[in-house]
């Protein structure tokens, strides 16, 4: 079933989406989600599918710019090792960035992050989260996530609740507002200081 917006538009450079063609804006698009879809052919292949004919060097600086390169380099196999059946063969945080390296190598102008860092741990979000950096710059990007860190740097943050806007505004603005913005950044930072405190104890 195709649901239609009642009201409004959604422009991209000034146009109504509807008026452009469904094959322009998929090849202008990226998506990183959240449980990334890989092929069981080689990682080298697996990033070149964002954008065929890519030369070997081009995927190697996608690679890099994803913070891949150096994780692959230590395999066996280097770029020809195989993923596996969706990925099997390699770890969350690996095989977020090989998405990453994906999109990188296609360079949309329209970047959707879809909670790209909700399935894997601290230490491995921090080394996603860079990677991510180097695939904003200089697109426009629309991040879903439920992890506050993840989202504190945009320009504009919109929190849902039941289906809803109930607040905008940049990160200092919902601070300084007695909402859910500031309710959830306490809880989630609480939580991170008592796992940073585990840690320290059993080391």
């Amino acid at each position: 079933m195709c649901i239609r917006a009642s009201e409004g538009a959604v422009r991209v450079d000034g146009h109504d989406v509807r008026s452009l063609k469904a094959e322009w804006l998929k090849s202008n698009m990226g998506i990183v989600p959240q449980e990334s879809i890989l092929f069981g052919t080689s990682l080298r292949e697996n990033i070149g599918y964002g954008r065929p004919g890519a030369t070997e060097e081009e995927i190697i600086e996608a690679a890099k710019a994803a913070n891949a390169h150096d994780f692959i380099l230590g395999l066996p196999e280097g770029y020809e090792t195989l993923a596996g059946e969706r990925g099997a063969k390699l770890s969350g945080g690996q095989k977020q960035r090989i998405a990453i390296a994906r999109t990188l190598l296609k360079n949309p102008s329209i970047l959707i992050l879809d909670h790209s860092t909700s399935t894997v741990d601290t230490e491995t979000e921090a080394e996603i989260r860079d990677a991510l950096q180097n695939l904003m710059i200089g697109r426009t990007t629309f991040v879903i996530a439920h992890r506050i860190q993840s989202i504190m740097d945009a320009d504009l943050i919109l929190v849902m609740d039941k289906g809803r806007i109930c607040q905008m505004g940049k990160h200092e603005d919902l601070m300084q507002q007695d909402g859910i913005y500031k309710q959830i950044f306490f809880i989630q930072t609480s939580i991170q200081d008592e796992l940073e405190k585990e840690i320290a104890s059993v080391s």
